[in-house]
């Protein structure tokens, strides 16, 4: 299941209502102490994460004198059909447990008596009936299903031992089932067995704290590894057995003799005495395992910067390790101040790894930040703006170009006043590709630039911004700097015309320096080597790609055809693999052989004249 939308209400600083609205990758950005690490903290306490505890201190101060806590996810991609027992199954649609936009929404409700939080009531907030003598059927145990169903007269027919086809069969019989949004506990038969079974289904939550050591006695280095240590063991586990085996034989051939010299002095008292191992030995408890680097360097020893990236990678190893294990098929990493002890370099290179995460099926990534630094990399929809609120103690704002103007001036993300030109490309692929190809252009000829770290270059992503470009944007379009363009080319259309033909021709009409390209080869796909595109996908698919790959090929298509329509690697983008890794793959030679070179490096030329 994915999770769509956050409710939090009386819940430490958020009075009231709060819906939240989740996408594969959300970044909660706003001063210390807005409320950031409290979404992360409910829904520790909803997935019931380790972390997760929640106590009458965590009850807003100015919550009404029911003093209710509530905590609710809202959830698209449910199981279609669930098992009710051996011989009955249903839907959350027959069943009338999902709300008026047809979304599972599931609340927690905590209440706080004689200062201590009970354990909590848990409801589906759905459409349901509330027509008399059909609500409540959920709860109903067969018996009295039964009677209801004789007493509305169902079908002779229905088998009255499923509480399924009995609730099906009642509400049949009515015209008008009244349905409301109303709150169905999960508490009591078939409701508590649906609750139990979609539990198993919830997204496995992993967070990580900004607070901490970051050292190599983290559990989330220390647990993985006695993972590990433990898989190893039961490997070696009938070697061990024969130790073990050895080792009391020799210990009780000790012990025999050790009593027959202890018949010397009392003869009764030996007879009484028989040699017993009280357990087996503990095998994984003899091993502790340390980490070290380069030239044998203690992890430990090195940068707190470095020390948070490793803990990190242990952290995901781990949660996906749980996740497989307890079969779930999502996974949602919420990760505190990931660029905390990190040069902006790797702050760059931290976005760019979750943005790769969050585009794998059924990861979702959750970030907070307050700084400037990093939430000018962070893409426009996923920012959510948290800030102090009179009425509702917390305010989150998203979405609008108001709300992504006042994060710009809150964290103090400013225009970059150096720029000269604006690159505009049509997505981030597209900027990938070009992260990739732009460092073999320079290694060749001196007279390219890097675009991606000279301040005289405004990057535009067309199809959706981060927060830097929208600044750079509203600033740079009323200083009338030239713009250079690049646009694939795709497929003819209906009306005899490239898809960007017509943009194309518009900015190179303007006469104010602009250019505008549309690429010779369909797409940047395109201008791969065949041989970048096997050794980077080789190591997972392990049958080499044979495929022609020519200027106007589906690279996608043809690959997607050769995977037999499997369309994502490792839940990653086929398009994903080849701007990323393929273009990894790409040398000099293997531009040139693909009739490349010239090409590109005309564009950045291009770019280079606009900056001097």
């Amino acid at each position: 299941m994915l999770l769509k939308e956050i409710i939090l209400k009386n819940f430490r600083g958020y009075r009231n209502e709060h819906r939240i609205p989740i996408d594969q990758l959300t970044a909660f950005v706003g001063k210390n102490d807005a409320g950031k690490s409290t979404i992360f903290d409910a829904l520790a306490i909803f997935f019931e994460h380790p972390l997760g505890k929640i106590d009458a201190s965590d009850v807003c101060v100015h919550a009404d004198c029911s003093c209710e806590v509530i905590i609710g996810c809202v959830f698209t991609d449910f199981p279609e059909e669930i098992t009710i027992d051996t011989t009955s199954s249903t839907s959350l649609s027959g069943e009338y447990l999902l709300n008026h936009d047809g979304e599972l929404e599931i609340h927690k409700i905590y209440e706080c008596s004689n200062g201590k939080i009970i354990k909590p009531k848990i409801f589906a907030v759905a459409n349901h009936p509330t027509a008399d003598g059909c609500s409540g059927l959920l709860s109903k145990k067969n018996a009295d299903l039964k009677k209801l169903g004789d007493s509305v007269g169902i079908d002779t027919s229905v088998d009255k031992r499923s509480n399924v086809a009995l609730r099906k069969a009642i509400w049949e019989k009515y015209e008008d089932l009244q349905l409301q949004v109303v709150k169905v506990q999960l508490d009591k038969e078939d409701a508590k067995v649906i609750w139990d079974k979609l539990f198993k289904y919830l997204p496995e939550y992993a967070l990580f704290r900004a607070d901490r050591p970051s050292t190599d006695e983290d559990a989330e280095v220390q647990d993985p590894l006695k993972v590990a240590i433990k898989q190893a063991i039961q490997e070696v586990q009938s070697e061990l057995d024969t130790v073990k085996d050895k080792v009391q034989l020799h210990a009780l051939d000790v012990a025999k003799r050790t009593l027959i010299k202890l018949s010397d002095f009392d003869s009764k008292l030996a007879s009484e005495l028989t040699p017993v191992f009280k357990s087996d030995p503990k095998w994984d408890g003899l091993f502790k395992l340390s980490l070290t680097g380069d030239d044998g360097i203690p992890i430990n020893k090195r940068g707190s910067g470095v020390r948070r990236l490793v803990l990190f990678s242990f952290f995901r190893a781990e949660a996906e390790r749980l996740k497989e294990e307890k079969g779930k098929g999502n996974i949602i990493y919420a990760v505190e101040e990931p660029e905390t002890a990190q040069h902006p370099d790797n702050q760059r290179k931290i976005i760019e790894t979750f943005q790769s995460i969050a585009e794998a099926d059924g990861c979702q990534v959750l970030l907070t930040t307050h700084v400037p630094v990093l939430a000018s990399l962070l893409p426009v929809n996923s920012i959510r703006h948290i800030t102090l609120d009179y009425e509702n103690g917390r305010s989150v704002g998203f979405g609008s170009n108001d709300v992504i103007k006042q994060v710009a001036s809150d964290l103090g993300v400013i225009p970059d006043k150096r720029a000269k030109v604006i690159v505009c490309v049509e997505g981030p692929h597209d900027l990938q590709f070009f992260r990739r190809i732009n460092p073999l252009l320079i290694d060749n000829d001196s007279s390219i630039i890097d675009i991606f770290n000279d301040p005289r270059v405004a990057l535009v992503v067309l199809g959706g911004s981060t927060l830097k470009e929208w600044v750079n944007q509203h600033y740079l379009k009323n200083l009338g700097l030239p713009e250079v363009h690049i646009y694939d080319r795709d497929e003819l259309q209906n009306d005899g015309k490239y898809k960007y033909q017509d943009a194309r021709d518009a900015v190179n009409d303007r006469n104010d320096g602009s250019i505008a390209f549309l690429t010779t080869k369909r797409e940047m796909e395109n201008y791969l080597h065949i041989d970048a595109i096997n050794e980077a996908l080789q190591p997972v698919i392990v049958t080499p790609l044979t495929f022609n790959l020519t200027d106007d090929c589906d690279v996608e298509g043809e690959i997607k055809i050769a995977l037999n329509g499997q369309g994502k690697i490792q839940r990653r983008s086929l398009k994903h693999w080849l701007n990323e890794d393929a273009a990894d793959h790409m040398s000099l030679p293997r531009l040139i052989d693909r009739n490349s070179y010239e090409e590109i490096r005309s564009w950045f030329l291009e770019i280079g004249q606009r900056v001097n």
